[in-house]
């Protein structure tokens, strides 16, 4: 499975590629310069129970460490893999 990024400056997402197949998409909003808002996580039903979600905030976070900005997690799905997961909290907006 494979993560890509499409970011056109204000909004963007993170899409989770299985065999071509998308197998889930997680959008967020920029808000200014320095943090992103992570705003809806949908995995594919057929991708259910495989992680999908979790490797897109995953993979958000290492955007945001690899580009010195945070992340505010709106989306409830993404809140609670921040809530999760301690080692992640350095790009966590408070």
């Amino acid at each position: 499975m494979t993560i890509e990024q499409t970011n056109d400056g204000r909004k963007g997402y993170f899409e989770a590629l299985e065999e071509g197949k998308q197998a889930g998409k997680m959008t967020y909003t920029w808000a200014g310069d320095t943090k992103f808002i992570i705003d809806h996580t949908e995995v594919n039903e057929a991708f259910n129970g495989k992680g999908v979600g979790k490797k897109m905030v995953m993979a958000a976070v290492e955007y945001a460490r690899e580009n010195n900005v945070k992340i505010l997690p709106l989306c409830p799905f993404a809140k609670s893999v921040f809530d999760k997961t301690p080692e992640i909290h350095d790009v966590l907006f408070s």
